[in-house]
């Protein structure tokens, strides 16, 4: 009966988790369809919204010069419609007058063909593109029949053919007429319709929308909500002002290029560069390849087309990794992954127009990921901020046996602090995390022995590393000569004393674990910084102290021993082996390094330890401090700091 009942409450406690999961799902699932299903009403509403963005500056921009807010509006939104259409028109004439000479380029591109296909010795795909060619010349060349005689015009010899019969239905009137060239405009013109209405309304009515929108999401948690929209607000205008500048920068440059080089129809193919690019990743590859093959097609050599390749390759890179950095930083807020997943998905839902509309509307769910509190998962998936601390990258690396991670972490880290910042900044905190979950009872001693050999062989690939010196500025005006005297004063100025002997020969200092694998392993690290100050040091193992090994401890020449605690070791923890420790090696000074900060140690004295027994609570560096000053106080060289060792029985 005693079985049955803690069964029957872990089902009652899995059972809300199920159904919330489930839950999710199914509302996740009707999300995606209101989304595919309802496109012809959302795309319009999407499109206003970020044009509005866009737009808002230059209404605030109108409004400093006291144009009424709805004048600046209607203006805004006239002038910003009439550039697209313009742009529009622009791109149907290129579009017809490129129709127009399409055949001009075909035996060019032909010839081409046949050269290339010569030179390949038959490549399939060229094999092909000379077929569709020669066929293409074939119906082009093909001689008008006489309808009469059937027979070719101009060609009295040749065999009459039947002649064709087609059933013709009458011309239509001129109100049919009318309705087939409307039908196909109605689609569009009522999306623009749609979208002029609505960008016109979210500008006139800005902040009555924002209020609404405050009201919604929560008017009890003012301070969240205001934080969450001007973040989104802010981050999305700066970020669609910056595109549509640098994408428009780019079609200006791309068709000017394209009109200096020769290619025909170059103001279509910058205008479509300006409007591919705003597709992440694949846009302008997808822009240049139009240009290269009307280029190929136009030119008698292959000048221009290298010429055209070469065009966007420089131009690109210079705005895509040098100009775009500088005008909106080094991202958007994306991760490439969530980038490219954003992009699959609102394609697929939207078609072409959700690819362009993928990086900003993924930008508003990493936004509202950011500031609530269930959405959190969101800003973790799609953002580009670590989704691990360097700490807990590094105990996942430990628990995984693979310290090669953790040490090319380190390198990076160590570029530009020093290598007990990172003991203390990243694989302490690591091993404080193993800490923890030691006294939960979730890692067992498997798992921290793969810590421990992970941690020394951190510590081992960082012993030969250096820490880069502090630049020191000097004053303007002083001559090379004057700096280098300056310099050379204070390195004698500051020079530190000699380091006593007894602390210069064999080993001085022992680092002992105080209880287990954990603490070894902060034993390796603090060991290895010892010994970068020229004190000899090492760690022993983590049953130091236990009956089997104390009486083969070697504490020979030994001037301190480092006890070394991670976990909340008790006073009387620390007592039993400091006493163990006096009676292996009774002229040893101790110093009990609690590097997790135990609450229950307050002082040294107050625990009756031996005599010569110090205490230190906080990190590498408080420690290698507090043993700095014992080697050097022992001497006189530095004055012995107050209470660092205190002289209880």
């Amino acid at each position: 009966m005693d079985d049955i009942r803690p069964a029957r409450l872990f089902s009652q406690v899995r059972q809300p988790v199920r159904n919330s999961a489930v839950t999710s799902v199914l509302m996740a699932g009707v999300l995606v369809a209101a989304l595919y299903f309802g496109r012809e009403v959302l795309v319009p509403i999407a499109l206003a919204v970020l044009m509005s963005f866009v737009l808002a500056p230059l209404v605030a921009l109108l409004q400093r010069f006291r144009v009424p807010r709805v004048i600046a509006a209607f203006l805004v939104v006239v002038a910003a419609f009439s550039a697209v259409f313009f742009l529009g028109g622009l791109m149907a004439s290129q579009i017809n007058q490129l129709a127009t000479d399409l055949p001009r380029y075909q035996s060019t591109l032909s010839d081409k063909i046949h050269g290339l296909r010569g030179a390949a010795a038959g490549t399939g795909t060229l094999e092909r593109a000379s077929e569709v060619l020669h066929s293409l010349r074939q119906e082009l060349d093909r001689p008008k029949i006489d309808s009469q005689t059937g027979r070719p015009l101009g060609d009295a010899t040749a065999p009459i053919k039947p002649i064709p019969v087609e059933v013709h239905q009458p011309d239509p009137g001129a109100l049919q007429t009318l309705t087939a060239l409307i039908t196909p405009l109605i689609h569009p013109m009522a999306t623009t319709g749609i979208i002029v209405v609505f960008v016109i309304f979210i500008l006139v009515q800005q902040q009555d929308l924002r209020n609404r929108l405050v009201r919604l999401a929560g008017s009890h948690d003012l301070q969240r909500t205001t934080a969450a929209m001007d973040d989104a607000g802010k981050r999305l205008s700066r970020l669609f002002l910056a595109q549509l500048m640098l994408n428009a920068s780019f079609g200006i440059v791309i068709g000017t290029g394209l009109w200096f080089i020769g290619v025909p129809s170059a103001p279509l193919w910058g205008i479509l560069a300006m409007i591919l690019r705003f597709v992440p990743y694949v846009g302008a590859v997808i822009a240049a390849i139009f240009p290269l093959v009307l280029a190929a097609a136009v030119g008698s050599g292959w000048s221009m087309v290298l010429w055209t390749a070469a065009l966007f390759i420089i131009v690109e890179p210079i705005i895509g990794h040098g100009i775009e950095p500088l005008l909106y930083g080094q991202s958007s807020g994306l991760s490439p992954v969530a980038v490219v997943a954003s992009a699959t998905f609102w394609t697929w839902i939207w078609g072409p127009i959700g690819l362009v509309l993928a990086t900003p509307l993924t930008i508003c769910l990493v936004v509202l990921g950011r500031h609530v509190d269930r959405l959190r998962f969101l800003y973790v998936l799609l953002g580009d901020q670590p989704a691990l601390t360097p700490a807990q990258v590094v105990y996942q690396r430990m628990l995984a046996g693979d310290p090669v991670e953790a040490t090319e972490q380190a390198q990076k880290f160590l570029k530009e602090k020093s290598l007990i910042e990172y003991y203390d900044e990243v694989l302490m905190r690591g091993l404080k995390l193993a800490q923890s979950d030691v006294e939960r009872g979730s890692l067992d001693q498997e798992r921290m022995q793969r810590i421990r050999d992970s941690v020394a062989e951190i510590v081992d690939d960082l012993s030969a590393h250096q820490d880069k010196p502090e630049a020191s500025s000097a004053p303007e005006g002083e001559g090379p000569l004057a700096q280098i005297s300056k310099t050379e004063a204070e390195l004698k100025t500051n020079l530190a004393p000699e380091l006593p002997e007894p602390w210069r020969e064999g080993v001085p200092v022992l680092c002992i674990p105080g209880a287990g694998l954990l603490d070894e392993a902060a034993a390796i690290a603090l060991a290895q910084l010892i010994q970068r100050q020229g004190i000899g040091a090492t760690a022993k193992e983590a049953d130091a102290l236990s009956m089997s090994k104390i009486f083969a401890l070697d504490t020979k020449g030994v001037n301190l021993v480092c006890l070394c605690y991670m976990g909340n070791a008790t006073p009387a923890q620390v007592r039993y082996a400091a006493r163990r420790i006096h009676r292996k090696a009774p002229e040893a000074l101790i110093l009990i390094c609690l590097l997790n900060a135990s609450d229950e140690i307050e002082d040294a004295q107050a625990m009756q330890l031996p005599p010569g027994t110090g205490l230190v609570k906080g990190s590498l560096a408080d420690t290698l401090n507090r043993i700095l000053d014992v080697a050097y106080g022992k001497s006189a060289a530095r004055p012995l700091p107050e209470n660092s060792l205190s002289e209880s029985a």
